[in-house]
């Protein structure tokens, strides 16, 4: 079987949630087929990493996105009806190469990862091939949400694409032989806005061996934060933390730090950096385990989620208890949930945090092993995928064979 997998972010390294469940996609096709990736890239750093994924062991082609035309593309976008993602998610020359890949190697079937990329398997050249649409999270939705919070003009534009990119969604969804979601809200979500989609759960793994705490708990009071910090939900979650709930946990243990961790942090995440509120802005790590191993609590105070967070399964892999709102809580597999705290206001927050740092680090690590994360390895959840892929190749999900 010869898959054609269209990504919009090359599937390597696997340190941010898009590009960890695109990895080990191509990982686990790539031991049954012939894989071939076409994967936008933003920067000339990720463009190195095509060996890598060379090295799973398919074949790789990437575009290079044009930011200062995507953008020009997009405000003219703004006038009429095409989705922003569609422009943003753009790069010379994707459209011929797949024309040319059609004539000379055409793919039995395709595999479009999120909405950005299944408007490429739309278009004329793909439009026979059988398609699997792994959405991942409903876009439109988490645009919908963001709308509600932001202020204008940005409520503006969040909500604009939230209606033209959910028109999207519903035809591509119904085009595709099966649509692929992380989890049952996720499914809910879509068939409100599709109800005759053929949509089928497909949760995120996490890789537990890797994370495994390789020493004991920690008695420092570190709390962690994990996640891209140019992303919009995770801005807006820290910065609520930091100014509505790490003041009053600071009063309470004067010695607790707060490390924000993650790559291109925005100018108002940079600016909370203060050794005299405890609070560090580490940007790019070589490895977050490390910042994950010597920390006592994760918390993931995320007010807008979607999908399923990786940043909860991997804290409580490397043996830490988060606390949580109900966004992300809502979101995540049952397994994992007794590790987590579900706190929603800024007291709650602030009264879970400081009675979990309070407790001795055996404590917090027997909370967090209640979570049965064995059964969540990659191997085990993605294990459906190749035969789903087949079946739509073969024409017979159209017949609802591998329908839930």
């Amino acid at each position: 079987m010869r898959v054609l997998f269209l990504t919009h972010r090359l599937p390597y390294a696997p340190n941010r949630g898009d590009r960890v469940r695109a990895f080990h996609l191509v990982r686990t096709l790539a031991r049954r087929a012939q894989v071939e990736v076409v994967s936008l890239v933003h920067d000339d750093q990720e463009a190195r990493q095509v060996t890598a994924v060379r090295n799973l062991g398919a074949d790789v082609s990437v575009f290079q996105t044009a930011v200062v035309r995507g953008y020009a593309n997009a405000a003219v976008a703004l006038l009429g009806t095409r989705p922003l993602t569609h422009c943003l998610l753009d790069a010379p020359g994707l459209s011929t190469h797949l024309q040319d890949i059609v004539r000379g190697r055409r793919p039995d079937v395709v595999l479009a990862y999120c909405s950005g990329m299944a408007r490429f398997a739309l278009e004329p050249s793909l439009a026979t091939v059988p398609l699997v649409l792994d959405m991942v999270d409903v876009d439109s939705a988490k645009w919908a949400a963001l709308g509600d919070v932001a202020g204008w003009p940005k409520n503006w534009i969040y909500r604009r694409e939230a209606r033209r990119l959910g028109d999207f969604e519903v035809a591509a969804a119904r085009h595709a032989a099966v649509t692929l979601v992380i989890n049952e809200r996720e499914r809910e979500s879509l068939l409100r806005l599709s109800p005759r989609a053929n949509v089928r759960v497909v949760q995120n793994g996490v890789d537990t061996e890797s994370l495994r705490p390789l020493r004991g708990p920690v008695s420092t009071p570190r709390v962690v934060f994990c996640g891209v910090m140019n992303y919009e939900p995770n801005v807006e979650g820290v910065l609520w933390f930091a100014r509505n709930v790490w003041p009053a946990i600071r009063a309470r243990i004067p010695n607790s730090t707060f490390v924000i961790v993650g790559a291109n942090p925005v100018e108002s995440i940079s600016r909370l950096a203060s050794a005299d509120q405890g609070i560090e802005v580490t940007g790019t790590v070589r490895d977050v385990r490390e910042y994950l191993w010597s920390a006592a609590v994760s918390v993931a105070p995320l007010l807008t989620a979607r999908g399923l967070q990786n940043k909860v399964l991997e804290a409580v892999a490397a043996g830490l208890p988060v606390v949580v709102t109900s966004s992300v809580f809502d979101g995540l597999p049952g397994e994992a949930r007794p590790a987590c705290v579900l706190a929603e206001s800024a007291a709650a927050f602030t009264q879970s945090v400081a009675d979990l740092l309070t407790c001795s680090g055996e404590e917090r690590r027997r909370l967090a092993a209640r979570a049965q994360l064995a059964r969540l390895g990659w191997d085990e959840q993605l294990a459906a995928v190749p035969a789903i892929l087949a079946a739509a190749a073969d024409g017979r999900a159209a017949d609802g064979l591998i329908a839930d």
